[in-house]
């Protein structure tokens, strides 16, 4: 493994460590690097503030994750697994979707569902067509809705095992996405 990722490796377990007792808000650059032992100036040489280092970990631990849902026919799967992920890294995970802002967490997740959500909707309409805010209507509309439950799930302490309202999000979303769908074709 090259130094460079050893070293950003170090500076993201030693984010999520500081994490696990105290929100992102409150710990400085000077605390991550003094906790794992590199000077500032590492730290300046991978990323430009902690909040860059937020987004290679939600990006490096989740992305695997994130792209074995993105497609119809696994997308709970992903979701389920997404979630789990996060209940084993509970404390980080638990902060980050309580730090709001341009690149938080929740801003990654919204993103990553807007383009699950089109391309479900883009599969089941096939070859109907449909007008492009229509489209993006629908995709903010259950990017929102998962988002939303995700993030409840984790304000209540993540106890809740996951797949039983993941399965409930399935059913509610195969019903009504047929019917927006349906609803905003054009003639």
């Amino acid at each position: 493994m090259a130094d460079s990722m050893i070293t950003k490796q170090a500076l993201a377990a030693s984010i999520k460590e500081l994490m696990e007792r105290e929100p992102l808000s409150k710990i400085s650059v000077g605390d991550i690097t003094s906790n794992c032992g590199v000077n500032r100036q590492t730290f300046y040489y991978h990323f430009k503030d902690k909040y860059e280092l937020v987004n290679w970990i939600y990006y490096t631990e989740t992305v695997k994750l994130m792209s074995s849902f993105s497609d119809r026919a696994h997308w709970t799967d992903g979701l389920g697994a997404l979630c789990r992920y996060m209940r084993d890294n509970k404390r980080f995970y638990i902060n980050a979707l309580s730090t709001p802002g341009q690149n938080s967490f929740q801003e990654y997740l919204l993103e990553f569902a807007r383009g699950l959500v089109r391309s479900l909707a883009e599969g089941l309409l096939g070859e109907s067509p449909i007008g492009e805010e229509d489209l993006e209507f629908i995709a903010d509309f259950y990017a929102f809705a998962f988002v939303g439950l995700i993030m409840k799930w984790a304000r209540h302490g993540m106890k809740e095992e996951p797949d039983g309202y993941i399965l409930r999000v399935k059913e509610m979303t195969d019903a009504s996405i047929h019917y927006a769908l349906e609803k905003y074709k054009k003639e």
